[in-house]
């Protein structure tokens, strides 16, 4: 049986309000100032994470931000190679992430989310809530290290400004609550082992 695992809970959503961090899949643009030999202007960070850089090798890309991949580069070049090297980083071509949006919404699918994406904003995307909608309970379903895992979130206080507005990842899964007594997110999280204690539902 999967085991299941919380990411989040209405009182500790998982906002990300910083710089976009740099994903697997993404085009940079590495650029090395008056080092044109150096300079890359089209690198794809690998599945793994990593990009291939002139004379440094192998750099761990996915997860920093571009400036702190930049820090990362410069740092490299100027233990052995360059004396003081300005270096800057672009994502110039973000990898297409993708998220679905099931339940008590009006248009219900798959959607390409284009940089960061919100729980409010993936709504948005599905044409807001529908009629029959809890917008009390609103889960957010994500794998884990090969774990499955859930939030729930109010989009009531998000929308009042009373919650923050969790950013969602690739592959997300989003699933708005009803109202009606055969509530989808219900019968989907009592189905999953270690969720009992949500007293929530």
């Amino acid at each position: 049986m999967t085991a299941v695992t919380t990411i989040g809970t209405l009182e500790a959503p998982v906002p990300s309000d910083g710089p976009a961090l740099i994903g697997p899949l993404d085009v940079l643009s590495v650029n090395v100032f008056r080092v044109p030999d150096l300079t890359v202007e089209r690198i794809q960070v690998d599945a793994a994470g990593m990009i291939e850089m002139p004379l440094i090798g192998t750099v761990p890309a996915a997860g920093q931000t571009p400036s702190e991949l930049a820090e990362v580069i410069r740092a490299r070049l100027a233990a052995s190679y360059l004396t003081n090297p300005q270096i800057s980083v672009r994502v110039t071509e973000p990898a297409v992430s993708k998220i679905t949006v099931d339940g008590a919404v009006t248009e219900p699918g798959v959607y390409e989310m284009k940089g960061r994406t919100t729980l409010l904003q993936a709504v948005a995307m599905a044409k807001g809530t529908s009629r029959v909608s809890n917008s009390r309970s609103v889960a957010v379903f994500r794998t884990l290290e090969g774990r499955r895992a859930v939030a729930v979130f109010d989009l009531a206080a998000i929308r009042a400004g009373q919650a923050a507005d969790p950013v969602l990842q690739n592959d997300d899964v989003v699933v708005v609550d009803t109202s009606r007594l055969n509530s989808a997110v219900r019968d989907i999280v009592q189905a999953l082992p270690g969720l009992a204690a949500f007293s929530y539902f």
